[in-house]
């Protein structure tokens, strides 16, 4: 990932947040199931706000939330690690939306991870660390829908 500055780098970020709300308001429209549907739409409102600290800290200000989170350790499933890139296409199951969203959280992750190492500005780290917290926990909420769901298939 070869980024000039900083700029560049949090312009990226923004892009694939905005990318990721969309994404999930989209799943959201297309589920029949309340309690995922809700969970996408919840999804789909944390990545505005991941969003929302980017630009924030772009114009040089860090929201009080951010200075007040809270870290903590989120188990990884790896479910995600051992299936192959989808593509998104109209109509797609409930196991193929849950498998690109998967996907696209470890993407995420793996992302702000980068840039965790890459960086040693300590404001940005701590933001970094946040994001990197927070697209976990999608990625293993996402895992565990999954395998609720294999599991009822029969798999």
């Amino acid at each position: 990932m070869g980024f000039k500055d900083l700029n560049e780098m949090i312009d990226f970020a923004i892009e694939k947040e905005e990318e990721a709300a969309d994404f999930y308001a989209s799943a959201a429209r297309q589920e029949d199931m309340a309690g995922s549907r809700k969970m996408f739409e919840e999804f789909a409102s944390e990545e505005l706000k991941h969003k929302k600290m980017l630009e924030d800290f772009k114009k040089g200000s860090v929201d009080d939330s951010v200075k007040a989170y809270k870290l903590k350790w989120i188990t990884d499933i790896k479910r995600s690690d051992y299936m192959v890139d989808v593509e998104y296409h109209h109509g797609m199951n409930y196991r193929e939306i849950l498998h690109l969203a998967m996907k696209r959280e470890e993407k995420a992750l793996a992302f702000y991870n980068f840039l965790l190492a890459n960086t040693e500005d300590e404001t940005i780290r701590k933001l970094l660390k946040i994001l990197c917290q927070e697209e976990a926990r999608h990625k293993l909420a996402l895992e565990t829908m999954y395998d609720d769901f294999m599991a009822k298939m029969g798999d």
